[in-house]
């Protein structure tokens, strides 16, 4: 039986159209998704999202009978420097995205931790800092809709890519709406530890994405990698954490015809360790 704190984000078949996507997960016995809004990775979202493409989206995920924990989105580099046309566009995007977060009873819209780059536009610390401003106006704009605004400050590609830079975001981020949402595959690919990410951070992480992962490669089956998943799971419970967690399954180790057979195993050994 799937524990009822795991879901599994669409990415894990975004190979599927968004409907066929829903009806695999719930055919598992999930009851809960994230849904995967982020160009290039997954699209299951439209990229040019305007408001007939969320009342499409909307309209698929309320039929599948399915609850969003979160969506995961993308709203451009969060380190670059705008222009005022090029704000409009980043604020009208989040925008669209807030609301089909609240049209689909989301909880959270998930942002990255900046550019698909580890090196910095201007310097390292004046890219954290727009990221963190950027962060902190999105949950802000967040808040006005009911929701929460969270984002995977941990990222193997992006500007925070390791436990280092993770936590000098993170302590951009005291005083903020903006939660934290913690990856075991970017963590370990990133020569990272889990139980350490638990210990440097606890207190601020809201969501939790699951996959395996080796040091530089984060697509990996759950069991197939360095992943200590037993005690990354018992950190976060000794943590006080209490939110959900989601089969994030971009793997690369398995066929489309065995993922369903691989995330019922994950789903399996991650509902016993929960």
């Amino acid at each position: 039986m799937i524990h009822p704190r795991l879901g599994c984000s669409t990415i894990s078949f975004r190979h599927q159209p968004l409907d066929e996507a829903l009806d695999t997960i719930a055919g598992l016995g999930f009851s809960e998704i994230d849904l995967g809004a982020l160009p290039g990775v997954c699209d299951h979202v439209p990229y040019v999202l305007d408001r007939a493409a969320v009342s499409d989206v909307a309209n698929t995920v309320k039929t599948s009978g399915l609850a969003v924990r979160s969506i995961n989105g993308d709203v451009g580099d969060l380190n670059a420097e705008l222009s005022a046309s090029e704000r409009a566009v980043r604020s009208d995007h989040l925008d669209m995205l807030l609301t089909l977060a609240a049209e689909t009873g989301s909880k959270a819209l998930v942002l990255p931790c900046g550019a698909l780059s580890n090196d910095p536009i201007d310097t390292l610390d004046t890219d954290l800092d727009r990221v963190a401003a950027e962060l902190a106006t999105a949950a802000e704009r967040a808040h006005e809709y009911g929701l929460a605004l969270w984002s995977e400050t941990l990222h193997l590609f992006r500007l925070s890519c390791n436990i280092d830079r993770a936590r000098a975001l993170h302590d951009r981020l005291i005083g903020t709406r903006v939660g934290v949402v913690m990856d075991f595959s970017h963590i370990v690919a990133s020569g990272g530890d889990p139980i350490d990410f638990v210990s440097r951070i606890g207190g601020r992480i809201e969501h939790v994405h699951l996959r395996d992962a080796v040091p530089g490669n984060i697509n990996l089956s759950i069991g197939n990698g360095d992943a200590d998943f037993a005690g990354g799971l018992a950190a976060l419970t000794n943590s006080g954490y209490c939110g959900h967690f989601s089969l994030e399954l971009e793997t690369r180790d398995v066929t489309h015809e065995q993922r369903p057979d691989a995330t019922a195993a994950a789903a399996r050994l991650v509902s016993a360790l929960i």
